[in-house]
């Protein structure tokens, strides 16, 4: 079923499933021999949600490359993980220059929250929706796991008055921020709602905040894309799960983040997958690894001048 503007979905379905899906990734990148990324919420997080075949990528019961070959997403969890240390260095940073305000828009299963060694004095903000949130707190409370930081959560959907919320919750736009828009701007917002979000973050942000986020579609309109995303479609109902990769996206000209960012004051630096998986030490993408949705994906790292 095709993306509308009043959509609703859970870990389990939908968009929702992709947050479900990169954990598992994460899982299975932690259990490697030399891991790029140790993520040892994932796992817990992945089986507690009860999608068979991400909790079987997840405990380590489906070889990755196997597995990857058969949905059409070649090196998954490579990327999944490359990009996971992208965002983790650009914290680290971010920290190392003075900010102690975070806030990760649409977290998912994001529990950086609870696994980076934030520096001292550091709240974290984390916005998704209501049952998201309430998901994953319960989740962790049960491991007992604590946060590394303070952590506010605001349970609310993007497309309603998350600004509000933010500052509701104790947020100061006077104090410069590292925002964090993970696997949101990639296809899974209206056009219009992308630009709506960045330019809500924009007049949050003092002197000094930065941005990281990634962006395009990964279900393009081209001929080849529609093959792609068909294939893909295919290869996870085949595993067991209806998931519709070209259904998850809306249509439309989506937004060159960087080049929005720069157009509102930021200096905003792009980067590919290949910058990514030098960055983490990983071997680079063949010819072949780049024929998959991943690779119409840019990131960007910004700082408000």
């Amino acid at each position: 079923m095709a993306r509308t503007e009043g959509d609703s979905w859970d870990l389990a379905n939908s968009v929702g499933a992709t947050a479900t899906m990169v954990a598992a990734a994460r899982a299975a990148a932690t259990r490697s021999s030399q891991p790029v990324i140790t993520d040892e919420y994932a796992e817990p997080l992945v089986r507690a949600v009860g999608l068979d075949v991400f909790t079987r990528l997840a405990g380590g019961e489906l070889d990755p490359d196997d597995f990857a070959e058969d949905v059409g997403f070649p090196r998954m969890v490579d990327t999944f993980a490359a990009r996971a240390r992208f965002y983790d260095d650009y914290f680290a940073a971010a920290g190392k220059a003075g900010l102690r305000q975070v806030v990760i828009v649409a977290s998912g299963l994001d529990a950086r929250a609870y696994r980076l060694a934030w520096p001292a004095g550091t709240t974290v903000y984390e916005i998704d929706q209501p049952e998201v949130i309430a998901f994953k707190a319960a989740t962790l409370s049960e491991l007992g796991a604590a946060p590394t930081a303070e952590l506010r959560t605001i349970g609310i959907d993007l497309r309603d008055d998350w600004p509000a919320a933010l500052q509701e919750a104790g947020f100061d736009p006077a104090m410069p921020t590292a925002w964090l828009a993970e696997g949101v701007l990639i296809g899974f917002l209206p056009p219009e709602a992308e630009v709506r979000l960045l330019d809500a973050i924009t007049p949050l942000s003092a002197e000094g905040s930065r941005l990281a986020a990634d962006f395009g579609t990964i279900a393009g309109s081209s001929p080849e894309a529609q093959e792609h995303a068909r294939r893909s479609t295919e290869g996870w109902r085949r595993r067991g799960l209806d998931m519709d990769v070209a259904a998850l996206t809306y249509p439309g000209e989506h937004t060159d983040v960087a080049a929005h960012l720069r157009a509102d004051g930021w200096e905003a630096t792009r980067f590919g997958l290949d910058d990514l998986f030098a960055a983490a030490g990983l071997p680079e993408l063949s010819e072949a690894d780049k024929g998959g949705s991943a690779s119409t994906i840019s990131f960007v790292r910004a700082i408000k001048s």
